[in-house]
């Protein structure tokens, strides 16, 4: 059986890495800046810090249950048909944003650089090179992770060095005039979108990973690694384009790419730096498939989860079409109903299947006294 596949503790932390970074790179900044303003990168800085709680919530969840998925657990914690229906509504969310993510990537493409292309065509193209890798299986894409993290970080670096020229401090000036209440609420939907959101990598660590104990550390590394890139993507959009701007961006991280001139010899490098966004929204555009049929599959007790990746993907292509008739209903829909559903399942359920685990525990130790 493919689910029975391990991968290493290397290939776990480069899949963190992005996950974390995934969609986050190109709609976090804009989030942030409306809320913080010149002060988007501390709430940014806050955000990585407070997703790291999670992690830690997360790791010690996962190592009470070394052999088990995040849809085993609840089945295991809170019963078997009560684990099923709580199993059902972290299915929904994983499917719900397989489908938003498709139309992200599509819509990124027609936005930014095929704007005569169809939508529909570019997510279904999206959709097959999904399918493909989940059939796959995870063996499989963590080793393609393990080759285009090389690419990414290369694509990051020249982004970074090559946007330098561009700075301008007094963008970030004056530091600290942001009330506590905006920038709170600015750190909070960072941890919501990369960090909280990935209880779906519960769908591989631990019972998928081939060193349990010491892949607790490459998730906290992993996260935080996803974090710093977060920080620096933000801190130059503000620095670069200003707080103005990157508010009303829809994706301020891929602006920055049109500010590189070099010389005035080399210029209009995007559609080449749009690969960097590529390969962090293809990983997690994976990964919540991924976790969407391995947990349909195991809430149905079914062995193989191959036969059902293609029927699921046709279905997340068709709703990827419908789900947001627009953009503007996508931003609404993401900043106040997404952030609860993410809330009730990445955080408040993981922190009811552990505190329940542990309390079972101390009442088996009590008896056998």
């Amino acid at each position: 059986m493919l689910d029975n596949q391990k991968i290493s503790v290397r290939q776990f932390r480069i899949l963190v890495i992005l996950f974390t970074i995934g969609t986050s790179i190109l709609i976090v900044p804009a989030t942030l800046a409306s809320e913080a303003k010149q002060d988007a990168w501390i709430a940014a800085i806050l955000g990585v810090g407070m997703g790291l709680l999670v992690i830690f919530l997360y790791n010690k969840l996962a190592l009470m249950f070394p052999d088990m998925t995040f849809v085993q657990m609840n089945q295991r914690v809170l019963g078997k048909w009560l684990g099923k229906m709580v199993s059902i509504i972290f299915f929904s969310m994983t499917f719900a944003y397989t489908s938003a993510l498709l139309f992200y990537a599509g819509n990124f493409f027609i936005t930014e650089i095929m704007p005569e292309t169809p939508l529909g065509s570019l997510v279904i193209l999206i959709g097959i090179i999904m399918v493909m890798a989940v059939r796959y299986g995870l063996e499989t894409f963590a080793r393609s992770a393990e080759i285009l993290i090389l690419t990414f970080f290369i694509l990051f670096i020249c982004l970074v060095f090559f946007v330098s020229p561009e700075i301008e401090v007094e963008n970030i000036q004056p530091v600290f005039d942001v009330e506590l209440k905006p920038l709170l609420r600015a750190s909070i939907f960072l941890v919501v979108t990369s960090t909280i959101n990935a209880v779906v990598l519960l769908m591989i660590f631990p019972a998928n990973v081939n060193q349990p104990k010491e892949a607790q550390k490459s998730f906290l590394i992993g996260s935080l690694i996803g974090g710093l890139v977060m920080i620096i993507i933000t801190l130059l959009g503000i620095l670069v384009l200003g707080p103005f701007d990157s508010a009303n961006q829809i994706y301020p991280g891929y602006k920055l790419t049109k500010k590189i001139n070099i010389g005035n010899f080399l210029t209009r490098i995007d559609a080449i730096m749009a690969g960097l966004w590529m390969i962090t929204i293809y990983f997690k555009l994976v990964l919540y498939f991924y976790a969407s049929v391995l947990g349909f599959t195991q809430i149905m007790e079914i062995k193989d989860y191959r036969p059902f990746t293609l029927p699921l993907g046709m279905i997340a292509i068709v709703l990827s079409l419908i789900v947001y008739p627009n953009v503007v209903y996508q931003q609404e829909w993401d900043t106040e109903t997404a952030n609860a559903f993410s809330l009730s399942v990445g955080l408040f359920l993981p922190l009811l299947l552990l505190v329940v685990a542990v309390f079972r525990k101390k009442m088996g130790k009590k008896k056998t006294i």
